[in-house]
């Protein structure tokens, strides 16, 4: 029997859903799946990405404190969706604008981007990833 755990779900809050769908698909490339009304999912690899509108619940959205990253084949054609949305990180990393395609020092090609909702999101070309190993 193997202990490992396997991560199969993260939440993003969100206050406005329809914007939500629009603005992932969009990025995204992928239509997901609506669960329930308050909740749609993205399948994104083995994880599912689970946007959830808290204001049903008379909740105020939190914006997760650290990004998500997303391993892409073809980084370009993402980052050009990212640009169509105007949701290019606007921060800095390392010295180098978060928002644009670079190296990043410990390899790894990428590009960051916020959602309209405070959300930090990190996109990263899948022939560069950095695993520690």
């Amino acid at each position: 029997m193997n202990e490992t755990p396997n991560l199969y779900r993260i939440i993003v809050q969100v206050s406005d859903m329809a914007r939500a769908i629009e603005f992932y698909t969009t990025l995204l490339g992928l239509e997901g799946r609506n669960i329930r009304g308050a909740r749609h999912y993205f399948d994104c690899g083995a994880v599912i990405l689970a946007l959830v509108d808290v204001t049903a619940d008379g909740e105020s959205a939190q914006p997760l404190p650290d990004n998500i990253y997303f391993s892409v084949d073809e980084l370009e054609k993402f980052f050009e969706r990212a640009r169509s949305l105007n949701c290019l990180s606007e921060k800095d990393v390392h010295g180098d604008p978060a928002g644009e395609m670079v190296t990043r020092p410990w390899g790894e090609r990428s590009f960051y981007v916020e959602d309209p909702f405070g959300n930090p999101l990190c996109f990263v070309d899948s022939s560069t990833l950095f695993t520690g190993k």
